[in-house]
């Protein structure tokens, strides 16, 4: 069964309908897309497939796109009701009529298990008439001899279970029960088919929150843009996974991921009500976001929680020319440094379209990597580093920001006064408040920022000063954001050359750099 079979998938009474065309997938929204109620037509339409005994219909949008997806790793997950769990029952169903097909479903503990089991019960037999269910072996098995088993999975232990054994499709639902990432690691090695025309999956469901919302959001969420594939990450590291040397395929990636997000609104059969919304409305904050919104972001003790990815994060853009744009950097050779890009809208609105996050670089390199990044990049308007780098350090040499300077990459020292880290993460949180003229937030970042997107709305509070952040924590691109908004004067709209040409009316701030 070849990849073209992971389209539209219509399951009624009389077995799987596969139509002509393939789904058209759709682009996640950028704003937030609350319920609506069901037009009299969509309820006609609803009733009239209840009357024609269809047990399940994919819903157009996310869920379609699941079924649909390619990637070899796919997770769909989001907010409560978005239709992931029958999807998750649903996308194995296709391969039940090819006789090498083996697959197994996986919930994290048995009294979790039983209700995807039950639902099972419900629609399976309607589907694949003549599927047998086993209870002692807890497997479906079809006419074909396609076998799909559920099963849980608790314990690191667990996987043993499977050891010696080989599926061809694999799913986890609420994937974010389990508290690290050994299970999907270790069930990605039972995954092979000796069959050509069979493709290897790995599928998952969940919501954000849970034991295991960290690893999960590290692995789908924080690589890219939502909705789009990219090839695999290793979750410690963020490289990308590739063959090994001496491979026949040595330097590519080693497969694709995407997650899919799914909204309460995407499942006509459970919003038309209103019931369900108005019960996830009712929860705490946290809950209510995570649960309604499908919001990744959120997180207790997080310091920026009004961070919102439908607001904050867009398409990039070309930049207009006669826009300022500057830089701001936070160094470290023994850990990570940052170095964020800004352009500055007549407007004042901040857009942060590029990063640059490496480890383990020296400073001249650093300056190199930023003279090539910005050689296309005209007027960069200027510099600000982390000021501790103009110290010497017992060394009689050029400190490190000297020789940064000397190779052509220009800089003023961050403000360090007493109180200025306060001062910082106050102008951050003044600057992702939406302007209540121009009902646009203040700063907003590229989405191809990923680095910078998935850190900020994770930095935690100091618990002992809940003024400032925990600097324990992963915290480079936070300072480079913080350094660049305090070295930003408040401008008006005449600092534009209304010719289109890079305004030159700022003054210089240090002559001792340059500008």
């Amino acid at each position: 069964m070849s990849n073209n079979v992971r389209t539209k998938l219509e399951l009624s009474e009389d077995g799987p309908n596969m139509p002509r065309k393939q789904s058209r997938r759709r682009k996640p929204s950028k704003k937030k897309e609350p319920v609506q109620e069901l037009s009299i037509a969509e309820v006609e339409r609803v009733d009239e497939e209840e009357s024609l005994n269809v047990v399940f219909k994919p819903n157009a949008g996310p869920q379609m796109d699941f079924l649909a997806a390619g990637e070899r790793e796919v997770l769909y997950g989001g907010s409560a009701g978005g239709g992931k769990s029958y999807a998750m029952l649903a996308d194995p169903l296709r391969y039940m009529g090819h006789p090498s097909f083996s697959g197994l479903l996986l919930r994290h503990t048995t009294e979790e298990l039983r209700e995807l089991v039950w639902k099972s019960q419900e629609i399976y037999p309607k589907i694949w008439p003549g599927i047998k269910w086993s209870e002692r072996k807890m497997q479906w098995v079809a006419p074909s001899g396609a076998r799909l088993w559920m099963s849980y999975l608790d314990r690191d232990d667990d996987v043993l279970r499977y050891q010696g054994l080989a599926f061809s499709w694999i799913g986890f639902d609420e994937l974010t029960q389990w508290n690290k990432p050994f299970a999907w690691n270790y069930m990605r090695s039972r995954l092979r088919t000796a069959a050509s025309d069979l493709p290897i999956y790995m599928r998952a469901t969940t919501n954000p929150g849970g034991p295991g919302h960290g690893w999960v959001k590290k692995m789908f969420i924080d690589p890219a843009a939502y909705g789009k594939a990219f090839d695999a990450t290793d979750i410690e590291t963020g490289e990308v996974l590739k063959y090994p040397a001496g491979h026949s395929k040595a330097g590519n990636a080693l497969f694709k991921r995407r997650f899919i997000p799914a909204r309460l609104s995407d499942n006509p059969y459970l919003s038309r009500e209103g019931d369900y919304e108005a019960m996830l409305l009712s929860l705490p904050e946290q809950q209510r976001r995570q649960l309604l919104d499908g919001d990744w972001d959120i997180k207790e003790g997080a310091a920026f929680t009004e961070f919102n990815r439908d607001i904050h994060v867009v398409e990039p853009f070309n930049i207009p020319n006669n826009w300022v744009k500057f830089r701001a950097c936070d160094y470290g050779y023994g850990s990570y440094s940052a170095v964020l890009w800004f352009a500055v809208s007549p407007s004042e609105q901040l857009i942060v379209y590029r990063e640059l996050y490496v480890s383990k670089v020296l400073a001249t390199d650093l300056a190199d990597m930023i003279n090539e990044l910005e050689a296309e990049d005209g007027n960069m308007k200027y510099g600000v580093l982390d000021s501790s780098l103009w110290h010497k350090r017992g060394d009689t040499g050029p400190s490190l920001a000297e020789q940064m300077i000397m190779r052509g990459c220009r800089f003023r020292p961050s403000d360090r006064s007493k109180g200025s880290r306060v001062s910082g993460k106050n102008e951050i949180h003044r600057r992702l408040q939406v302007d209540e003229y121009t009902e646009e937030p203040r700063i907003v970042f590229f989405n191809n920022c990923t680095n910078t997107v998935s850190q900020l709305p994770s930095i935690p509070l100091d618990k002992k000063n809940p003024e400032d952040v925990d600097t324990r924590a992963e915290d480079h691109l936070y300072d480079a954001l913080r350094y660049g908004i305090m070295s930003r004067p408040r401008f008006s709209i005449f600092d534009y050359d209304p010719n289109g040409r890079p305004s030159s009316s700022m003054p210089v701030a240090d002559s001792t750099f340059g500008y």
